[in-house]
């Protein structure tokens, strides 16, 4: 304690609170109630915390050739269908060649992390 008596806790502490904060799946608030922290205390830990911790690397995209196969393509009510396989086993389905310039947009968004939720 110091002459205010607050509680000191080391570097160590502080990063071992902050994992089991994350890993605990509750709010901040909650989370400070429950441990006897101040929750002033716990966010400005957080904040300095996550300021300092280091930004993973975006992935990268990776595309793939399209081949077209010459032969019939499969028919729907609407017309022919183009199908394009993303990795995670994500498919998206064009069903006019007007959704070209959309799904480029969103190859892109989806490269740079900046895909709205």
């Amino acid at each position: 304690m110091d002459t205010r008596a607050r509680v000191r806790a080391s570097m160590e502490q502080r990063r071992a609170i902050l994992t089991e904060f994350e890993r605990s799946g509750v709010c901040a608030a909650q989370f400070a109630k429950v441990t006897g922290l101040k929750y002033s205390t716990l966010a400005g830990w957080l904040q300095r915390y996550r300021r300092a911790k280091p930004k993973p690397a975006p992935k990268r995209l990776r595309l793939l050739e399209a081949v077209v196969d010459p032969g019939p393509c499969k028919e729907r009510t609407s017309g022919k269908v183009v199908l394009v396989h993303l990795p995670g086993q994500v498919r998206v389905e064009l069903s006019s060649l007007a959704q070209v310039p959309l799904v480029s947009e969103l190859l892109k968004a989806l490269q740079t992390g900046q895909a709205g939720c």
